[in-house]
């Protein structure tokens, strides 16, 4: 199971179900995907098919929506 956390134009924001207890979310578009970790900082895991631009662009929406992943992340996995 791999829920969607939120959509932002062509990226699909989600997590893997019992992956690892790490909190990170992964992101999909037509063009690659990434891998963020969200604790203890934000930074980027693993990446293919995007550009450096991209990626920064991802690791800012992360940002500004940190909380909410972190908020969805415990509602999932049950915290």
């Amino acid at each position: 199971m791999s829920p969607t956390v939120f959509r932002i134009g062509s990226y699909r924001f989600y997590f893997f179900s019992r992956e690892e207890q790490r909190i990170h979310i992964h992101i999909i578009s037509p063009d690659g995907e990434a891998k963020f970790w969200i604790e203890p900082i934000i930074a980027l895991a693993a990446y293919s098919g995007l550009s450096k631009r991209q990626l920064a662009h991802l690791q800012k929406l992360i940002e500004e929506r940190k909380n909410e992943i972190v908020k969805a992340w415990k509602k999932h996995f049950e915290y």
